[in-house]
């Protein structure tokens, strides 16, 4: 096996053509291999082996210095520098991470999760190098999906005036996660049908020199495009055209769905019996509910920035909203600024993405929807502890910076029946922007009355008690419930539970009849507490003789961590709170 002589990009070297294409073959049945038994991106990875060989065949890495865009296709990146282990054996499967890590690597540069950036950190790299009399080849890899990112764009332009060495590989598989969208995308398949003759040339146009190789998975064919794109000293576009999915036939048929995938059966692709989790999917009913809403009224538009599954709007559903449907690419600040013109134009916009993603447009939410006071409504999933757990991809510190922008309203629902009917009520309203935070976890029937208008603050309290007061945020209401059940158990004292719904305001006066027959208030924060809701809470309480106890998490990036080891640490699971809550007391 070649693969076992591979402990450094340095061994590629002495290895004969035949043996480089045989590896390829290896490494890509042990990506499948891993992948049918371990959660994590599969097309991505499957369509950069061949590149990745040739990278590092051709740098001398890791002095020559290649930054991966949103580190989607680093997997055989990783298995070239000394962590092939973890794609080999079962046992070290999550001895690595999935993003690219200085950490872990020194042929890893950067810890990179969001999409659109290599470019830039390719040219302040070359600016560096140039400043202190460095020789080191520098390379950018981007694929044609994330270069839809006004980044990427802004990058291009910058490099197209640099007057050194820079590489730009756009690794072009003509797919983001799902489909592309934007007029860029026809010049990208004018440039591949005429093998890089095009006259309309985006890289040319931006100053950039500009290569094209129609065989990306070939090695030899791509050791070749890279032995004459390094000899360049001015910065130069090399154009591949690769095969997302390659060798996967389930991954190559439905270049979508296994974007990224859960572990499944080699023989027939469906997911492992015990990845089906059982109970209903918050964002296939929140597309189904805008299509219905659609359906009835032609000024919704739903809008997303290239995360479509993310609410439920996959192949099928896109084509059931047409026009009322806009993918903007990767580019969540013209999906807030687009969704601000409809809103002015008499359109009900709503944005959906990720909260990890959302933080890329806060000056448009605070500048062009806040202050104008445009009623689009922004729906993000992710927003909680029980969401994704990548440091790169953590929603955790989304309402602590939302919370400081005039005007907006934050609402984290709890139940069912309180999300449709608060989605409903945002797109009707005409004076706010409003984010909303899609519950997480197990999607929970309402345990009280449904509300139909959501502003000025009203807290739910579901039941009334005394003495304790357990307000719990969003996707952490059912571990609130559960507390306040262990308590009363313990103590015999029933405490009240308060689902509050609203993160931005308070109920002030709610908050005051507290203080009649209760001595704590206890707030579980989904997220970072600097700048959340128990802050606010606190800060109310500040003068009074109110104790507060706020349970979350301390201001860190937390990465790859365990849920449930994590909320004991800080006491927010349903048994640690009860112990801290008696030691207040």
């Amino acid at each position: 096996m070649v693969l076992e002589r591979i402990n450094s990009p340095e061994d590629l070297k002495q290895c004969s053509m035949g043996d480089l294409n045989t590896l390829a073959g290896e490494m890509r049945n042990f990506l499948i291999e891993r992948a049918s038994k371990h959660m994590g991106h599969v097309g991505p990875d499957l369509g950069f082996v061949e590149a990745t060989i040739a990278l590092h065949r051709v740098f001398d890495t890791p002095k020559d210095k290649i930054v991966f865009d949103v580190s989607h296709q680093t997997y055989p990146h990783k298995m070239l520098t000394g962590r092939k282990k973890a794609y080999m054996e079962e046992a070290s499967y999550d001895e690595v991470g999935p993003y690219t890590d200085p950490k872990e690597s020194p042929y890893d540069l950067f810890s990179i999760g969001h999409t659109s950036t290599s470019i830039d950190l390719a040219i302040g790299l070359a600016k560096a190098r140039d400043l202190l009399s460095g020789t080191e080849k520098v390379v950018a890899v981007i694929g044609d999906g994330s270069l839809s990112g006004g980044m990427a764009l802004e990058g291009l332009s910058i490099a197209g005036e640099q007057e050194s060495q820079l590489l730009i590989i756009l690794n072009d598989n003509e797919m983001s996660i799902a489909e592309n969208h934007g007029g860029m995308y026809k010049g990208l398949k004018r440039l591949r049908e005429s093998n890089g003759q095009a006259e309309d040339n985006l890289f040319r146009a931006m100053g950039l020199e500009y290569l094209y190789e129609e065989q990306g998975n070939d090695v030899e064919s791509l050791v070749k495009a890279l032995e004459k794109a390094k000899s360049y000293e001015k910065p130069v576009v090399l154009h591949i055209h690769t095969a997302k999915g390659k060798g996967l036939k389930f991954a190559e048929e439905d270049k979508e769905s296994w974007h990224w995938h859960l572990p499944f059966h080699l023989e027939t692709g469906k997911t492992r019996e015990e990845y089906n989790f059982p109970g209903e999917d918050i964002g296939e009913l929140t597309a189904e509910f805008l299509l219905a809403k659609m359906k009835k009224d032609p000024a919704v538009l739903v809008i997303t920035a290239g995360v479509l599954g993310g609410m439920g709007f996959y192949a099928k559903q896109r084509k059931e909203a047409g026009k009322q449907f806009v993918d903007v690419g990767i580019a969540e600040q013209t999906g807030v600024t687009l969704a601000c013109g409809a809103a002015k134009n008499g359109a009900k916009p709503v944005f959906f993405t990720s909260a990890t993603f959302l933080q890329r447009a806060y000056d448009q939410i605070s500048h062009d929807a806040a202050i104008n006071s445009l009623p689009i409504t922004m729906v993000v999933n992710s927003a909680s502890i029980l969401g994704m757990r990548d440091k790169t991809h953590l929603g955790l510190y989304l309402l602590a910076m939302a919370n400081s922008i005039p005007n907006l309203l934050i609402f984290a629902p709890a139940f069912k029946g309180e999300y449709f009917s608060l989605l409903d009520w945002a797109l009707e309203q005409q004076e706010h922007p409003v984010l909303i935070f899609a519950p997480e976890g197990n999607v929970l029937e309402d345990e009280a009355p449904v509300k139909k208008s959501f502003f000025p603050v009203s807290y739910q309290e579901i039941p009334r008690g005394k003495k304790v007061a357990i307000f719990a945020t969003g996707s952490l209401y059912e571990e609130g419930r559960e507390g306040a059940k262990n308590f009363e158990k313990k103590t015999g004292i029933k405490p009240s539970l308060i689902n509050p719904g609203i993160l931005s305001h308070l109920d002030k006066a709610y908050l005051e009849n507290l203080e009649k027959d209760h001595e704590l208030v206890v707030v579980l924060e989904d997220g970072i507490l600097s700048g959340g809701f128990a802050e606010k809470i606190a800060s109310f309480y500040s003068l009074k003789p109110m104790k507060v106890l706020s349970l979350g998490l301390e201001k860190e990036f937390y990465d790859e961590y365990d849920l449930e080891a994590l909320m004991k640490e800080y006491h927010m699971d349903r048994e640690s709170m009860v112990e801290r809550i008696l030691e207040v007391l």
